[in-house]
């Protein structure tokens, strides 16, 4: 039988070759797809669950952290009942936070900043052109609700000790007590400053003994706080009010 031509052998060697395992490294060495994802991309796709778990867990912890702050106060707190709280281990929790103190300064640093929009939307300027009965419900409204939906709030505010929460309480009060100025001066614009700055102590001081009361209530007794509390600022800033003043 006679032979192939030797040209017609050469020309199918090239297929064989590529199947090679050199060829193979050939082609990688090209740039050809393997078909694998490359260990950077496994990373990289893999860091936002990574992400997304963490946060979740923070979050998981805060709820918990402030479910004990107001059962038994920042002092008796620990890190141990936060864990069982969330029912994770304690070595879970310090994964994310190397005490109970950074707790508390991560969970108020979100309540407060929660509040300052909540205060945002109470003292809206227009609220101004309304009566004080409405007034009082436009203002009051928005900040009892949110204390009662996040009572782990008061409980940091007043109850920790902790320094930089106790700075930021302050600069709380602070802007609080400007806010109400500003309302007592647009209805008393003949009003001294003196005379402001010592009805708004006293506006401040009547809610902040009242909530007392109506977070330690609930449904129609905290109602009925919530009533009291909108009479006696009303009977006590009535006779000093005038009606808007309008520039």
């Amino acid at each position: 039988m006679p032979e192939r031509p030797q040209a017609e052998s050469a020309a199918k060697a090239p297929k064989a070759t590529r199947s090679t395992p050199a060829g193979k490294a050939a082609g990688k060495a090209a740039g050809k797809p393997t078909g694998k994802p490359t260990e950077s991309a496994t990373k990289k796709a893999a860091a936002p669950r990574r992400q997304a778990r963490g946060e979740r867990r923070i979050a998981q912890l805060l709820d918990a952290a402030a479910s004990v702050f107001c059962r038994t106060g920042y002092a008796a707190a620990s890190t141990n009942a936060i864990a069982r709280e969330a029912e994770v281990s304690p070595g879970t929790l310090y994964q994310f936070f190397p005490n109970k103190e950074a707790i508390a300064v991560h969970l108020g640093d979100e309540l407060l900043r929660r509040a300052r929009d909540m205060h945002g939307q109470a003292f809206l300027p227009e609220n101004l052109d309304k009566p004080l009965p409405e007034l009082l419900d436009a203002v009051l409204d928005p900040v009892i609700a949110f204390n009662c939906e996040n009572p782990a709030f008061w409980a940091l505010m007043h109850g920790s000790g902790i320094p930089g929460i106790t700075q930021e309480r302050e600069e709380l009060h602070s802007g609080l007590l400007e806010r109400v100025q500003g309302i007592l001066r647009a209805f008393c614009p003949d009003g001294s400053p003196e005379e402001l700055t010592r009805v708004s102590g006293m506006v401040l001081g009547i809610f902040k003994a009242a909530l007392d009361l109506i977070l330690a209530s609930e449904g129609a007794e905290r109602a009925a706080y919530v009533a009291e509390v909108k009479t006696v600022l009303l009977r006590y800033l009535e006779p000093m009010l005038t009606a808007p003043h309008l520039d």
